[in-house]
């Protein structure tokens, strides 16, 4: 199993590089933040931008995957959003995990004056987001003319990226998806999947839906005739009302059972000090200090 933390773009460089450099050196396998342009309970607070962070945590780490949890095209166009993301890789010479998400009904959906979505539509955007994401971060012979391409969301006419990809075919995608035609298309076309779970406040409940939607995934890749062991698996381990470094205890629970539900890679996010996520920076040493020990087979 692989570790990874999730730090929320709140603090003002270079305060924020010590989060960053710690990430790597407790030795979580991956980092994300938040690809939003506000959130939540935390609308009001300091909320920097995701592709300027990701680029200045490359620039402090050597080893860690940097990744978006989970970039949407509520506020994004596909042909600006992959040179900059590619450009974020180039600079961490190919360390970027690319998650995408169709995108929430929130202030994001909002805020450049969209117009409410159905859900049929957002996914048929996601859908078109992404293979338009996919094609440009692949590389593109000179002489070709660039990418070009014409649908319901989104157009580009000759499109050029920033060269070879740092990682070939390009960086890795990893699909956020919860309900049957999202997981179909992350069968489809992704290289992993993400889940924050079913909103549920119980917590039983809540992991009884987990492996529901997990075993789902298993009979979408088998209607695609692929192996459900090649594609990584990432859940969320926090919620609104459920935290999982509110200690070890609690930590190494959460994780044990999402290794038996099959997951490869579990993330937490880095404990604040008050209010979502408020924790204690000591729970979140002693349960990096147990990494080796909580990746082994039960």
């Amino acid at each position: 199993m692989r570790f990874g933390i999730v730090i929320l773009p709140q603090h003002d460089w270079p305060e924020a590089a010590r989060y960053w450099r710690d990430a790597e050196r407790l030795g979580f396998d991956h980092a994300w933040t938040y690809d939003h342009l506000s959130w939540r309970s935390l609308a009001g607070e300091r909320w920097h931008g995701t592709v300027p962070t990701l680029t200045a945590a490359a620039t402090v780490t050597t080893r860690i995957g940097l990744g978006t949890f989970v970039a949407s095209p509520n506020f994004r166009h596909p042909v600006p959003f992959a040179k900059d993301i590619a450009t974020v890789d180039d600079i961490a010479g190919g360390r970027v995990l690319l998650g995408l998400g169709s995108g929430g009904t929130g202030f994001d959906a909002f805020v450049l004056g969209q117009p409410e979505l159905t859900p049929r539509q957002r996914h048929e955007r996601f859908v078109e987001f992404t293979e338009a994401l996919d094609s440009l971060l692949r590389f593109e012979e000179p002489g070709s003319g660039g990418v070009s391409f014409e649908g319901t969301w989104y157009t580009a006419d000759g499109a050029r990226m920033v060269g070879q990809p740092a990682q070939r075919p390009r960086m890795p995608l990893h699909l956020a998806a919860n309900g049957p035609k999202g997981l179909a298309f992350t069968a489809r076309v992704a290289d992993g999947w993400i889940t924050t779970g079913p909103a549920e406040d119980d917590a039983e409940r809540w992991w009884a839906a987990v492996g529901e939607l997990a075993r789902r995934l298993d009979d979408a890749c088998a209607a695609e005739g692929r192996d459900p062991a090649g594609l990584a698996r990432t859940l969320s381990l926090d919620a609104e009302g459920r935290y999982s470094l509110a200690s070890v205890g609690a930590f190494e629970d959460a994780a044990g059972r999402a290794r038996d539900l099959g997951f490869t890679d579990v993330v937490a996010h880095w404990p604040r000090r008050d209010g979502i996520y408020a924790g204690d920076e000591a729970v979140l040493e002693e349960v990096a200090a147990r990494f080796a020990a909580w990746s082994e087979p039960a």
